[in-house]
């Protein structure tokens, strides 16, 4: 008898072994073939994709139909061949009345304002890349920054065109506004010339309203990229933040004064007390303005407000509750001269559609720079194209000199030494009793004028 039974055993378990050898053999086998049949194929891929690229290597450049993630080839030599023979040939495809539409002035305009901003600025001037392709031509780089400017459009929309990148487009915006800031901006942010103020002071006096010198109000642009910490400071009543430009503008249009920059929480009360309006008349740097309505002189000219405005010497409201006939004739036409600077701000916008759009820009230098470049341009349209506008004075007819002798009057920029004379013409400025005489005399006139016209 064998109560352990020994034998049994041990070919138990030499049977239970021999499996597990079986069983790890099918195993490695198909182990094996996993390796063989699916890992070394695909272990170069999966290589590649792991592998980090180094951040500072150059792309190459390929053809538009070559596959990658490299640098297109944008064809610019092409691009710029067909933009001039768009626009700028002898017999262009376009004519000038769509070169006026799409560029918002005429060709001649552009392209002087095009020459001189390429003279201030090496960076327009065409160069070859890396490669030694050619690269962008002063064209292609002033149209992309005129057409950021005039449609408001996003950087990266002109590359079908122009084949301009959307940050040389942003580099070129930056570079022309200020290459037009430095060559046009004495010319054409200037102060009125004795010439220009006796050509204002005409226009004013035939509208009824002698010793007027414009229109002057605020005008807000939406910053939507405003920084976080200072949103609040620049957030108006529009909940929305902006800056705000305060112009003086004349019956064509043109812009005379422009401040740009003051947050949009401030209404217009506040702009005009930090404004440098009447720099020039408080240090005694104007030329003088005389006139006499309704038989009395007056020494100082004024602009057309809306009633915010504070009851100044240089400043004609309208009548707000008119019951006489006289108060509402005298409503009627102030309310209607008023107008030339809210109608500056219109074609403004709607030349430049970036100063109407939400901007984009992040840096307050750059939106100074678009805004004041925009009010350049625009001038230079409305010094071009005045003399289509319809009854038009010939400006001959104001060429008068300031003195007997025919010596003109020169604006100078010394520190003012007698602070009691600024004072005075400060006194003399926001004297509220000529404000209302002046007033009274300008309902008198107005209805003497105009009362007798059924119309």
């Amino acid at each position: 008898m064998n109560p352990f039974n020994f034998s049994r055993s041990s070919s138990s378990s030499s049977s239970s072994s021999d499996e597990r050898r079986s069983s790890r053999a099918i195993i490695d086998q198909e182990i094996d073939d996993f390796l063989t049949n699916i890992v070394h194929p695909l272990a170069p891929t999966l290589i590649s994709n792991v592998t980090p690229t180094p951040r500072n290597r150059r792309a190459k450049v390929t053809d538009d139909n070559e596959a990658g993630h490299s640098r297109p080839n944008r064809g610019r030599v092409e691009g710029h061949r067909r933009l001039f023979n768009d626009y700028f040939a002898d017999q262009p495809v376009y004519p000038a009345r769509l070169f006026r539409r799409r560029f918002r002035m005429q060709r001649h305009v552009f392209v002087r304002i095009m020459d001189n901003v390429i003279a201030s600025d090496e960076w327009f001037t065409q160069k070859r890349d890396a490669t030694g392709q050619l690269g962008l031509s002063p064209l292609q780089k002033c149209t992309a920054a005129i057409r950021m400017l005039a449609y408001g459009v996003a950087a990266d929309s002109l590359d079908e065109y122009v084949r301009i990148s959307e940050s040389t487009t942003r580099i070129a915006l930056m570079k022309f506004t200020k290459g037009v800031i430095k060559k046009f901006g004495a010319e054409y942010l200037r102060r009125p010339t004795p010439d220009d103020l006796a050509r204002l002071l005409r226009f004013g006096e035939d509208r009824g309203f002698p010793g007027m010198v414009g229109s002057i109000d605020c005008m807000h642009w939406e910053w939507k990229n405003c920084p976080t910490a200072w949103k609040e400071q620049f957030q108006g009543r529009g909940g929305v933040a902006t800056l705000v430009l305060e112009a003086v503008a004349d019956r064509d249009l043109w812009i005379w004064h422009s401040f740009f920059g003051i947050p949009g929480s401030c209404n217009d009360l506040n702009v005009l007390h930090r404004s440098p309006v009447f720099r020039d008349v408080l240090e005694g740097r104007a030329p003088p303005v005389q006139f006499t309505v309704n038989g009395n002189q007056y020494d100082k000219g004024y602009y057309l407000t809306d009633c915010i405005y504070p009851n100044w010497a240089t400043f004609i409201q309208s009548v707000t509750c008119p019951h006489t006939l006289k108060d509402k004739l005298f409503a009627q036409h102030q309310e209607g001269a008023r107008k030339d600077v809210e109608r500056a701000f219109g074609v403004l916008q709607s030349r430049f559609a970036i100063v109407r759009k939400p901007s984009l820009a992040w840096d307050e230098e750059i939106l100074n720079d678009i805004m004041l470049s925009c009010i350049i341009m625009h001038n230079m349209i409305v010094e071009d194209e005045r003399d289509t506008y319809a009854h038009y004075a010939d400006t001959t007819v104001f060429n008068t000199n300031t003195s007997n002798n025919g010596d003109e009057f020169e604006y100078y920029h010394d520190r003012i030494v007698d602070i009691n004379q600024y004072m005075a013409n400060r006194d003399a400025i926001e004297d509220q009793h000529v404000h209302h005489s002046l007033k009274r005399d300008l309902v008198a006139n107005i209805w003497q004028k105009f009362g007798g016209n059924s119309n």
